[in-house]
């Protein structure tokens, strides 16, 4: 190409640049062809770029709050065999991933045994209201418990808690896998009650309620008023039955020797 139609295409690819849309930039060539073989009008030609362009968009916005939530491993629904856990509320499930408990500022409790999937389903929940465009925030009970530790010790406890705020969703996974110690229990019962009723928090534990007491130092007072807070407008699903990665690992095992 020479000429004024090069010298066109220079100045439209230099705006196009400019503009910053860059799904267009690279796909404007192959869409004014098919344009042009399907005697579209220009009307149409454009809307096809800018669905790119929008499209192209989103996907990268999704991936900046994928990364931004720190999953240690997406997981998603599709994913998780309920055949495994047949007392589980599959139902329920797929009605959370639609994130309507996110706006109406609800909890969700997922408690059984270790191994038995909760923090596969916490985790694809958490993938699914990113999808939808909400901050989701992923964290153990002592990763947290450790940061409000730190944070306090280096006096900037009340911006960290006031980052989290901002997020939609807070999944705190594994609360009960390690105990918290009385400033630990402290820290994070405040930090909880600030986010009752403005942050849907989504929590795992291996630790039947009846024994959170013991989880926070013996203080009954406030563990109450924690559970109190948590199971206010909250949704529980117990995951009952044994380990369910051993029962997978366990099926693959048997398919991989089944005769073939």
């Amino acid at each position: 190409m020479t000429g004024p139609a090069a010298a066109q295409t220079l100045v439209l690819e230099d705006a196009l640049r400019r503009l910053r849309l860059p799904a267009v930039l690279a796909n404007y060539p192959k869409v004014a062809q098919e344009a042009a073989q399907q005697g579209l009008a220009y009307e149409a030609f454009l809307l096809a770029v800018l669905d790119q362009e929008l499209a192209q968009r989103d996907a990268n916005t999704q991936r900046r709050r994928l990364a931004a939530a720190k999953f240690p491993v997406i997981k998603t629904l599709d994913q998780y065999d309920f055949s495994l856990m047949p007392q589980l509320n599959r139902s329920l499930i797929v009605e959370l991933a639609q994130g309507g408990y996110i706006l109406k500022k609800e909890n969700c409790l997922l408690v059984g045994e270790i191994g038995t999937g909760k923090t596969h389903v916490a985790t694809a929940l958490g993938v699914a209201a990113c999808r939808q465009g909400y901050r989701v925030r992923f964290c153990t009970a002592a990763g947290l418990t450790n940061d409000l530790l730190d944070a306090q010790a280096q006096h900037r406890l009340v911006r960290v808690e006031q980052t989290l705020l901002r997020h939609h969703l807070l999944i705190l996974d594994e609360v009960g896998f390690v105990p918290f110690s009385k400033l630990g229990a402290d820290l994070l019962f405040s930090f909880l009650s600030a986010l009752h009723e403005q942050v849907s928090i989504l929590l795992t534990t291996t630790v039947p309620f009846a024994e959170w007491t013991a989880l926070f130092g013996g203080d009954q007072r406030l563990t109450g008023a924690l559970l109190d807070r948590l199971t206010f407008h909250a949704h529980v699903l117990p995951f009952a039955g044994g380990s369910f990665r051993l029962r997978q690992s366990l099926k693959r095992q048997h398919a991989d020797q089944r005769p073939r």
